[in-house]
């Protein structure tokens, strides 16, 4: 069914399309604790990354889309139309399908696809201004008309006459990074920084607590520990160059997406040195998290993210961290926040870190009894450990 559209307005454009049409499929990959260990682009230098079509079979509307983006694209459409893998995606005993067509669902899902990219590409200019969610809001089929009764407008308030005070001069991004460096305990603490250990627990999104220790040492190696209740111990490990998982399905490298979401999360200096990881920084705004002030600043990384930070007014510590990663069919968004910083050798660490992730797996809450910093590593953990023999015949 063809609908025309008034040209009204570039808002109304865009709801008109949202109430006309159905967003009545998604194309969802599943998601295991293996496979789902992914997913955003890296600015790391390196060949060039390939597009999904060069890696799956049967695309037909994500061509050109970085392979890197595909499972993070499946859990924002699964998350916007509020199904499972299996609305789309054909599975029989158990095994997955996900080139066959057999489901009209994916079929629809296309041109629903190709419908949002025309949108973004003829009314804001190939910005991902409308995406799935726009419409859907966790549901497959859009809300087509007000729902009743509808909520009263709230008055307007009283205008009181008060003498008007002097405007506040608002800090510049610079002085918001420096007070910053100076909260967790200045420059010098920062630069000392070699090692760290970490032990605690991992609350997963459906509640599941699990055992987790991490151990860095500086720049970039690390080594994890994730007790689980039925898969058994993860043990996994980035030596500076190469990464590896040990379970008890045997050893295996990780490489691209798995590799950047092991490396991310307790990354050493990530949070710490905030200069220079944005091709733009710049005051944005005030603002409350919990009640307390916030002073914002609106960052554009080198890859085209675009990222939110938000600093305690009153202590200069950073609270929040959002980022918004650009893809064809819509923003795709992660909050991290820190919560209850604590003093560890000089330099105030947080002990609590939440996040949220469209992906459930990494929607999780990581608190740390213990943390020590600067304390003797054994290098021999971050390396790949050697294969157990074969069994003699």
């Amino acid at each position: 069914m063809k609908h025309q559209i008034t040209a009204y307005s570039t808002r109304l454009r865009v709801l008109v399309f949202c109430i006309t049409l159905q967003f009545v499929a998604c194309i969802c990959i599943v998601a295991s604790a293996q496979s789902a260990l992914m997913l955003a682009t890296t600015t790391q230098t390196g060949p060039a990354k390939k597009t999904v079509e060069q890696v799956q079979k049967n695309i037909k509307v994500l061509n050109g889309l970085p392979e890197s983006q595909l499972i993070p694209v499946m859990n924002y459409i699964r998350a916007s139309l509020g199904v499972k893998c299996t609305y789309c995606h054909v599975n029989k005993d158990g095994k997955w399908d996900f080139p066959s067509d057999e489901k009209p669902e994916k079929t629809s899902a296309r041109e629903m696809i190709k419908m949002v990219q025309s949108i973004d590409k003829t009314t804001f200019r190939g910005n991902p201004a409308v995406g799935c969610y726009t419409c859907h809001r966790g549901s497959t089929s859009p809300v087509r008309v007000p729902q009743l009764p509808l909520p009263l407008p709230e008055p307007t308030p009283a205008v009181a006459s008060v003498e008007t005070a002097p405007k506040e001069t608002p800090p510049t991004a610079d002085q918001i990074l420096a007070r910053y460096t100076e909260a967790l305990g200045g420059s010098a603490v920062i630069e000392k920084l070699k090692t760290r250990s970490m032990k605690g627990t991992w609350l997963t999104s459906n509640g599941t607590s699990l055992g987790y220790e991490v151990y860095q040492t500086a720049p970039d190696k690390l080594y994890t520990v994730l007790n689980t209740p039925k898969q058994g111990v993860f043990e996994r490990g980035f030596n500076g160059q190469s990464g590896w998982e040990k379970s008890s399905r045997g050893i295996r490298e990780l490489e691209g997406e798995e590799l950047f979401y092991l490396r991310r999360y307790p990354d050493l200096f990530k949070d710490i040195k905030l200069q220079g990881q944005f091709a733009r920084l710049s005051f944005g705004g005030k603002d409350k998290i919990d009640g307390k002030e916030v002073y914002i600043l609106r960052g554009l990384t080198a890859d085209g993210k675009g990222e939110r930070l938000y600093f305690d007014a009153q202590t200069g510590l950073l609270l929040r961290r959002t980022t918004s990663t650009p893809t064809m069919v819509g923003l795709i968004p992660e909050q991290i926040d820190f919560e209850d910083y604590r003093d560890v050798d000089g330099m105030k660490i947080p002990f609590t870190i939440r996040i949220a992730s469209i992906d459930p797996f990494y929607s999780s809450t990581r608190k740390f009894t213990e943390i020590k910093l600067n304390v003797p590593i054994d290098e021999t953990k971050f390396n790949k450990p050697a294969a157990p023999p074969s069994p003699r015949p």
